[in-house]
Formats: structure tokens, C-alpha cells, sequence
């Protein structure tokens, strides 16, 4: 059977090339996203920065541990804590002690991300004058980089200032350095500090005091700000290699399996041929899985050589466009692709062995009957596994946890499942779809459209091998860029009635607003004004879980002015400071009961239950007062306009009022439009580069079955080309062919998205939260015509030069 297998492969080369460029393809995805993979799980070791000079530096608690029975649970702080009076004291006695300070500046024609500092750290980051001199007064300051020069006067937030000197520029900030009196004014907040001293005496020295921090060596690191940021970017990148990875494997798998299964039903002629030849049902297995070897063995190698050149280029677009830092690079792993290898080989194997067993089973007459005609394109084992799947699916979506629907594990993961199960369902499918999608141009003059109906009803599998891409496309398509459409509006809307407010400020930066603005807001006549910040409340669920939740701290009178909470039990008044508003989701969630907390700086306190909120999309946060969130800055302001108060004129007026700490004044309809699409964009990149990777393979992919599938039928073409058909409508017949399977795999993509969609819909619905539907029709209609366009070209391409051919031959023996 060997020599079989062997002349099987150079007589069906299109056919072969055709498998091996799938199994290529989809073994090149698996690494490609397998060392991206791999690739984030490293970060490039960093070393101080701001403190790179410093003996030692101590830093107070920013952390909360919460000792439970099964070990200690830590959570960041929102709000670092100072290192205690008498702490500072001790020190003192040890070495000099520098306070480090760090607050945002704005000033006129200067980087946007200004910061300060007083110029006696300056010296911890190697920071030396190379022009001017050191500030000695309240107005004067030293900048790093050439952007001012000395003598020039900045206008900033916290007062005009002279510059008196520059600094070189390390790199890593914009730094803007006063006077050690002048930064303790503007910043009395310090959560840590420099100490010249014995590292092992400044220890000794700390030990005992909960929560502080010495920190040496490379370990001063953890003073810079936000030294957590690659950690960070590695979480991001770990989700979005991981979704990416797993929908690219779906993907991948799906089609390189439906392939070789086409690959080997197209062969039911030939099968029957060598059973009636004496061939066993068994020789024909091997013969079938040797050809997948022999195919899956040299393709799954070129894939791993395709996705080693890939992977650097996919790195280079994600740090291109945001998605990665700029640190990031594919490093040198082998587990991606010994992994991708494998999952080729066995996808390959598994593929063709599902089909050669039915082959196998089936006697030489039964065999040469079912060569033309598609009678049973539903076997046992493919009824078992698509009835199957469907509960599989529809289970979460009807049954599951509504807040578990709105997670991008499981929008991500859910369409995946019931595309698999429509697949496997989609000859029972194809006949009513085609006779539905077939039945107008049927009856137009000409043969055309009958021939289009009758041929792709009868060659069920062609029809679905055809169609899977398809579905797979406008299936992913409709389902994640849905997914995130619908929950987007639901939030937006949740924010939209929540608010009251006529305007909504927002500051220019983290710093907040200062207290002179908000003096000036609070003055403009004819408003009621609600300043909020952002702060966290910690608990601790089922004694040993520590949860943080986001909180936002307010007046309770002035809330209930310019807010409508989606209550469900309680009163926006009842809050106080000593109490707190929480949401359904809390394991405790009855107004009047009592609650322990850690708030955003690690007090331990407990909190009667004031109201409730319903859970909604899960933005429905955390309300407490001002006295419970200690030094958060104010990031929010709410305006309501009394009666009789003229819009405009308190519009200019709030203006002139943040004009000169810098903010925005937006009406709360476009406060609720520049919020949200720009809190989602890293989302909808990944999405996007999600689906660019899994399209341009299920594109490819069709038309690589479309090119079998009409180089397996040119003798039926070329038989209507001896009947009298002309070439022209032999090849429009092979196009709209074409086109009536992508049809088929559209209207059933679309039907699993718009399943999705309703079950998103349906859980928004039962969270109490606005649920409006979002099918992404424009991206759906793009890749519904791209794999159009694609399936009619690669048929008549395919066609046009193989009819030429067969229909010479066919005359010639004819005559």
C-alpha cells in the first residue's frame, strides 16, 4: 500500500498542496502565537532609577496583609502610607534623612507629564547641573532636559517660577526640581524617604515598625515610580498572546482537521475503486494516514520555520501600536515549537483518520454509488458529537452566571464551542439553506441558477467544506467585536443614567484638581456641585479571600444632586462617615448590616451598610464619604444646574474657573462618549490583532478548499462544456457555486454570533443593567464580501486553465 500512497500523492498534487498549505499555515499561527506567548513571561531585569545613588531608602506600607486561616493575604494599597514621626526620629539619629516628594506640575509650552521634586534628591539620580545653578528660593527651579533654559519664567499650576539651571536628561522623567521648603509645601505628603547610613544599622533601626520598607541594592527600584509597570505590561500581553493563542488554535485546528476530512471524502471513487480492487477496510486506513504523515510531517516542519520568521514581526507591530512595551522582544524558546509541531501532526492524523474510518467501513458497490451523490454526509460519530456540543454551549449561555457572560474569558471562549457545533451540524443545514438562498435566481431565465441549487444541495460536503471558513470568519467577527460593542453601550448607558449632572470636569492629570480651583468651581453661581475621588475598599470574603473593590468618595447631599444610583435597597442620604454604599456582588449586601473594611490607606474600620446598588455591567462601584478615603486626589466634578440658571453662562464660568489649574469642562453626554472608547482601546487593538491573525488564515484557507474542491469537479464542468454550455457560463456556474457555500457559511456564522449576542443581551438584561444588541454588521458585511470575492476568484482561476485542459482530452476521446 505504500507504492499506493506514494502514486496517490503525485496524482492528486493539487489536492495534497492543498492540505500541506493549511497544515503550513495553521502550524505557523500555533507558533507564532506560542512564542509570543512565551515571550511575555519575562521581563528585562530594570534597575533603579531615581534612587540609583541612594544608600538606603525607606519606604512606609504600601501594602495591606490580612492573615487568614490558610496564610496571609496581601493586596497593593491605594494610598501608601508615611513613615511614622517616630520612625523619622530614630532615623535621624542614624544620618541624614532627605523627604522624597513627587507631584505633577503643568506649566505652559512644556511636557505634558511634568513632575516635581525637591533638589536635594536630585542627587540620588546622578543628576548634576550643566548650566545655571541650584534653586535657592521659592520662585526658582532647575529643570532636566533643553526644553527651558536658565532665565526663563514658567507659568505653572502651582505659581509662576524662574528656571535657574538644567540638568541632563536621564531618560526616564520630566522633572521639575524646587527648593526642599517649597516641594514640603506643595507636597506634605511623603510615603518614603532617603536615609545616609549603614544599611544593616537603618534595619535594625526599622525592625518592629509594620509595613516599612528598606530597601537597598536593586531593590531601590521599588521607590521609582510605578515599579510594577512591566509586571503589569506582562499581565496585559499575557492575556492578549493567551487569547490570541487560543483563538489562533481553534482556528487553526478546525480548519486543518475539516480539510484533510474533505480531502479524503473528495476521494470516495478512488476508495471504492481499490476495495473493489481486493483492498481491505484496514490497508485503506493506513493508506490514508500514511498519506497524512507524509503530508503532516514536512508541513508541520515549514510551519515552525514560517512562525520563527513571523513572530519577531508580530512583536514589532504590538510595540508599534501600543500593545506592548517598548522592551518587548520574541526570545529563544523551544516549547512553542515543539508544541506546535505535535499539535499539527496529531490535527493532521486525527483529521484524516475520522474520515478514513468511514471509508474504511463502507463495502465496494456502496462506495462507487456514494462517489456522485452526497446520501450520508451525516455519520454516527458526527451526530453524537455535534448533539452533543450543543448542550455543551447552550448550557453557559442560558444557565451560567450572568456576570460570567459579561468576562472576556468567556465571550472569547463561548463562540468557539457552538461554531464547533454548527460546523459538525451544518449538512443537516445546507440543503434547506441553499434551497432558501437558491429559490429566486432558480427560476430566472437560464439553467444557471438550478444547476447552482441542485449541485450544491446535492454535494453536501463540498457545499459545508466550503462554507466552514466562512463561518469561522463571520462567526469570530460578529461575536467579539459584538461582545464588546453590547457591553460597551451597556456601560456607557449605565453612565449616562447615572449621571444627572449637566457637566462633568476632569482634571489634566493624576494630580487632580487643587483646592483653589474647586474654591472657584464651588463660586460659580447657579450650580450644585459634587466633588468625588478615587480611592479602594478592602474586604475580606469568605474569610479568606481579600478583595479590593474601586471606590469613589463623596457628599452625600451633593451625590444625591448630580447622580441617579441604580439602587436597590436604601438611600443615597443615609451615607455618612460611618457607613458605606455597596453593590450586590458583596458576600454582605443588606442595608443595616455591618461590614469590615480596610479603606484605601489600610485603616481597619467597620461600616454599617447605608444602601445598595444592583450589580449592572460591574462598574457599580463603592461609594463612601471623604473621611474614608484619606488623601485621595479629586479626579471628578459633577455639576447640576439649579432652576432658572442660564447653561451658558455657567458654562464659561466653569471654564475661567479650571482654566488656570488646567481641566476639561464636557457636557455629560460627551464626558460619556470621550470616557469609554478610550478606556477600551488596548481591548479592541487585541481584538483587532486577534482577528487580523485567525482571518487572514481562515481567508487563506478558503481558498485553498475552494481550489480543491473545483479542481475535483472540472470533469463535471467540462462534461457541461460538451453538453453545449459555453465557457462563459460554465465558469459564472463555478463562481455563483462558490458564492452559494460562502452564503451558506455567513447566514450560519451569523447565526452563532447573533446566539452569542442574545445571551450577552439576555445576562445584561437579568443585572438589571441597559441592554442593547450590537452586531457589528459593517465588519460582518466586509468579511462576508472579502471571502466572497475570494471563493469566486480562486473557483473560476481554478476552473479556467483545468477546463481548457480536460475538455481537450475529452474530445479527443470522444472522437
Amino acid at each position: 500500500m505504500l507504492s499506493v500512497t506514494l502514486h496517490a500523492l503525485r496524482a492528486r498534487l493539487v489536492t495534497f498542496a492543498g492540505s500541506f498549505a493549511a497544515l503550513a499555515l495553521g502550524v505557523a499561527l500555533l507558533t507564532v502565537t506560542g512564542l509570543a506567548l512565551a515571550s511575555s513571561m519575562d521581563a528585562p531585569r530594570r534597575l533603579p532609577e531615581r534612587f540609583a545613588a541612594a544608600p538606603v531608602v525607606v519606604k512606609g506600607a504600601d501594602t495591606l496583609r490580612v492573615p487568614t486561616p490558610i496564610g496571609t493575604r496581601t493586596q497593593r494599597l491605594a494610598r501608601p502610607r508615611a513613615v511614622p514621626p517616630a520612625a523619622v526620629a530614630e532615623l535621624r539619629r542614624l544620618g541624614k534623612v532627605t523627604f522624597d516628594r513627587t507631584f505633577a506640575v503643568r506649566a505652559e509650552n512644556a511636557p505634558g507629564d511634568l513632575v516635581g521634586h525637591p533638589w536635594p534628591v536630585a542627587a540620588f539620580a546622578t543628576y548634576a547641573i550643566t548650566s545655571g545653578r541650584a534653586p535657592r528660593t521659592a520662585r526658582e527651579v532647575v529643570v532636566t532636559g533643553t526644553w527651558a533654559e536658565p532665565g526663563r519664567t514658567l507659568r505653572t499650576d502651582h505659581g509662576s517660577v524662574t528656571v535657574v539651571g538644567t540638568v541632563a536628561d536621564r531618560g526616564f522623567e520630566h522633572a521639575v526640581f524646587y527648593t526642599d521648603a517649597r516641594a514640603a509645601r506643595l507636597a506634605p505628603h511623603s510615603a518614603q524617604l532617603v536615609v545616609a547610613a549603614r544599611p544593616a544599622a537603618v534595619r535594625n533601626a526599622m525592625r518592629g515598625v509594620p509595613g516599612v520598607q528598606v530597601l537597598t541594592g536593586d531593590g531601590r527600584r521599588l521607590a521609582d515610580p510605578d515599579p510594577d509597570r512591566d509586571r503589569a505590561a506582562l499581565t496585559a500581553l499575557n492575556a492578549l498572546f493567551g487569547t490570541a493563542g487560543g483563538v489562533t488554535a481553534f482556528v487553526s485546528v478546525f480548519v486543518v482537521a475539516s480539510t484533510f476530512a474533505f480531502v479524503v471524502a473528495q476521494r470516495r471513487r478512488e476508495f471504492g475503486l481499490l476495495r473493489a480492487a481486493g483492498a481491505t477496510p484496514g490497508q485503506l486506513r493506513r493508506s490514508v494516514l500514511a498519506e497524512a504523515l507524509l503530508v503532516g510531517l514536512p508541513a508541520s516542519a515549514v510551519g515552525c520555520v514560517l512562525g520563527g520568521y513571523g513572530a519577531p514581526r508580530l512583536a514589532r507591530r504590538t510595540v508599534d501600536g501600543g500593545l506592548a512595551p517598548g522592551w518587548f522582544r520574541i526570545g529563544d524558546h523551544a516549547w512553542p515549537y515543539c508544541a506546535a509541531f505535535t499539535t499539527g501532526l496529531l490535527v493532521a492524523l486525527l483529521g484524516a483518520a475520522a474520515a478514513a474510518w468511514r471509508a474504511g467501513r463502507t463495502g465496494p458497490a456502496e462506495a462507487l454509488r456514494e462517489a456522485d451523490v452526497d446520501s450520508r454526509p451525516m455519520t454516527r460519530g458526527r451526530w453524537l458529537c455535534g448533539a452533543g456540543l450543543v448542550p455543551a454551549a447552550a448550557v453557559p449561555l442560558l444557565l451560567g452566571d450572568p456576570g460570567d457572560l459579561l468576562h472576556r474569558k468567556t465571550y472569547v471562549s463561548g463562540p468557539m464551542v457552538l461554531i464547533t457545533a454548527v460546523a459538525l451540524l451544518s449538512p443537516v443545514l445546507v440543503r434547506p439553506l441553499v434551497r432558501m438562498l437558491t429559490s429566486a435566481p432558480a427560476r430566472f431565465p437560464g439553467a444557471t441558477g438550478l444547476l447552482v441549487r441542485e449541485h450544491a444541495a446535492a454535494a453536501v460536503r463540498r457545499t459545508a467544506a466550503v462554507a466552514a471558513p466562512v463561518l469561522v470568519t463571520v462567526a469570530l467577527t460578529g461575536s467579539l467585536l459584538g461582545a464588546t460593542a453590547t457591553l460597551n453601550a451597556a456601560r456607557a448607558a449605565e453612565t449616562r443614567d447615572r449621571t444627572t449632572a449637566a457637566f462633568v470636569l476632569t482634571p489634566a492629570d493624576d494630580a487632580g484638581f487643587d483646592q483653589a480651583t474647586l474654591r472657584a468651581v464651588r463660586a460659580v453661581p447657579g450650580t450644585e456641585v459634587s466633588v468625588t475621588s478615587a480611592s479602594a475598599v478592602y474586604t475580606l470574603e469568605d474569610g479568606v479571600a481579600l478583595v479590593r473593590s474601586e471606590a469613589r468618595a463623596a457628599d452625600p447631599a451633593a451625590l444625591a444632586a448630580t447622580a441617579r444610583l441604580p439602587l436597590a435597597s436604601g438611600r443615597t442620604s443615609g451615607l455618612d462617615d460611618g457607613s458605606i454604599i455597596v453593590n450586590e456582588e458583596w458576600e454582605r449586601h443588606t442595608v443595616g448590616q455591618r461590614v469590615r473594611v480596610w479603606l484605601g490607606d489600610g485603616t481597619r474600620k467597620t461600616l454599617r451598610i447605608a444602601a445598595v446598588l444592583r450589580t449592572g455591567t460591574g462598574d457599580n462601584g463603592v461609594y463612601v464619604t471623604p473621611a474614608n478615603a484619606p488623601d485621595a486626589a479629586v479626579d471628578r466634578v459633577d455639576v447640576a444646574l439649579r432652576d432658572g440658571a442660564d447653561r451658558g453662562a455657567v458654562a464659561a464660568g466653569l471654564r475661567e474657573a479650571v482654566r488656570r489649574g488646567g481641566g476639561r469642562v464636557l457636557t455629560a453626554d460627551k464626558w460619556v462618549a470621550a470616557t469609554y472608547p478610550q478606556t477600551d482601546r488596548t481591548t479592541r487593538l487585541g481584538f483587532l490583532l486577534v482577528l487580523g491573525i485567525a482571518l487572514v488564515y481562515t481567508g487563506i484557507s478558503l481558498v485553498n478548499t475552494t481550489v480543491m474542491a473545483t479542481a475535483g469537479r472540472v470533469r463535471e464542468l467540462a462534461a457541461l462544456r460538451l453538453a453545449g454550455a459555453t465557457r462563459g457560463q460554465v465558469l459564472r456556474l463555478a463562481g455563483a457555486e462558490a458564492l452559494a457555500a460562502v452564503a451558506v457559511g455567513a447566514l450560519l456564522g451569523l447565526l452563532v454570533a447573533v446566539l452569542e449576542l442574545a445571551a450577552m443581551w439576555r445576562a445584561l438584561r437579568l443585572l438589571s443593567a441597559p441592554a442593547t444588541l450590537r452586531l457589528p454588521w459593517a465588519a460582518m458585511g466586509a468579511a462576508a464580501s472579502a471571502c466572497a470575492i475570494l471563493a469566486a476568484t480562486a473557483a473560476v482561476a481554478t476552473a479556467w486553465p483545468a477546463l481548457r485542459r480536460v475538455t481537450a482530452k475529452l474530445t479527443g476521446t470522444l472522437e
